[in-house]
């Protein structure tokens, strides 16, 4: 197949910022291209989104279901082939069933579902459709992020022993959901977000890092939520501690009152012969660290791993950011559809998040809740 992939879009109207984000990581390696959407719930924001996009009026739709029907009604060489869910939580589980049951592949915004049941639900659609579904922890696409998993993967830290990620921001360190602010009003609505606040959106972005790039699997936790800020119905800070399947122990801080922080993500992985130091608001440099010394890893400087080097795309100097991370799970994703088309084998440095990943997320915000709630100090990790 020498085409680009056709692309629909659930959700990403004209006020939504992380639609903006996916269309432009989306069409960055001239992989993809935009053709369809159902951008909102409402079918004149619909249109006006699509209509800014030069989307012609018979492909913007006025729901997700609409898109669906109708796209799989058009031939083969016109109809979408796979597609994007940009929505609220609540509203990631029905398109991607629905999809995925009509033979479209699916890439989807974190966390997966409103709740484990979906979770695992979505997990036996995507295995009994054999269809190809990604989900955007756009994190694990940084280069050093990938260089990271090489290292830990290699030998050269020993046995991993420790493992401290945080996520601290200040954008809700007041009632923002009060002042028509959008991406507050839905981020602490539990119908729409699901049971979780903070954890929710950005603790499952560190628990994912932490899986990511040392290979480990959570097996006990402890944690501690708060809601702080008074009226508010989710919580918007946590701490938690882990428990890793090889004996690890770590520590993972989740916040949106840490007041004065942007998007302040970071990961310290400490092994019995080095450790490792990532900061994703300085994320082209990784820290290698030891008792004998201390360097800076960047990005086309000195040897680097094949996975590393297939998601770089500057010359060394260049910052590469948050659309190059989203960029490289988009592309990753398309190369995984056109396999699929193809029936090939897909090169394992193109690597991006799963289903199972989604699963993880899930169980991960249930698992917290249920310690949050529990007097007993250590909560088995559900899935």
């Amino acid at each position: 197949m020498h085409r680009k992939l056709r692309m629909g879009m659930v959700g990403g109207g004209l006020d939504a910022f992380i639609g903006a984000v996916h269309r432009r990581a989306a069409v960055f390696d001239h992989e993809i291209e935009l053709v369809c959407g159902s951008f909102s719930a409402s079918p004149e924001k619909s249109k006006r989104t699509g209509q800014s996009l030069y989307l012609p009026d018979d492909r913007i739709y006025d729901s997700f279901e609409e898109m669906i029907q109708r796209e799989k009604e058009l031939p083969e060489g016109e109809r979408m082939d796979f597609i994007s869910i940009v929505t609220p939580n609540h509203l990631h589980f029905p398109p991607a069933k629905l999809a995925l049951e009509n033979g479209f592949h699916v890439i989807c915004d974190k966390p997966m579902t409103l709740n484990l049941q979906e979770a695992k639900e979505l997990a036996q659609i995507v295995e009994k459709s054999g269809l190809v579904f990604a989900l955007t922890h756009n994190y694990t696409g940084y280069p050093m992020v990938k260089e990271a998993r090489e290292i830990v993967r290699s030998g050269k830290l020993g046995q991993i022993r420790k493992v401290v990620v945080e996520y601290p921001q200040g954008w809700l360190s007041k009632y923002e959901e009060g002042n028509d602010y959008k991406q507050a009003i839905w981020r602490t609505d539990p119908a729409r977000s699901g049971a979780a606040g903070c954890m929710g959106d950005i603790g499952t972005h560190a628990e994912n890092l932490a899986e990511y790039i040392t290979g480990l699997k959570i097996t006990e936790l402890c944690a501690d939520l708060t809601t702080f800020v008074p009226g508010r119905l989710l919580d918007d800070d946590g701490n938690v501690l882990l428990r890793f399947d090889n004996g690890a122990k770590g520590v993972l801080h989740a916040s949106q009152i840490s007041n004065g922080e942007e998007n302040a993500l970071k990961i310290f992985v400490y092994g019995e012969l080095g450790g490792l130091e990532w900061h994703q608001m300085e994320p082209n440099t990784l820290h290698y660290k030891s008792q004998e010394g201390h360097r800076l890893i960047r990005p086309n400087v000195g040897e680097m791993s094949p996975a590393a080097k297939a998601h770089i795309r500057l010359p060394s100097g260049h910052p590469e950011g948050f659309f190059e991370a989203f960029a490289n799970i988009y592309r990753d994703f398309a190369y995984a559809v056109k396999a699929h088309m193809n029936g090939e084998q897909l090169d394992p440095v193109y690597d991006f998040p799963s289903v199972y990943d989604g699963v993880r997320g899930l169980a991960f915000i249930e698992t917290v809740i249920a310690s949050n709630q529990s007097t007993e100090k250590w909560t088995k990790f559900v899935q």
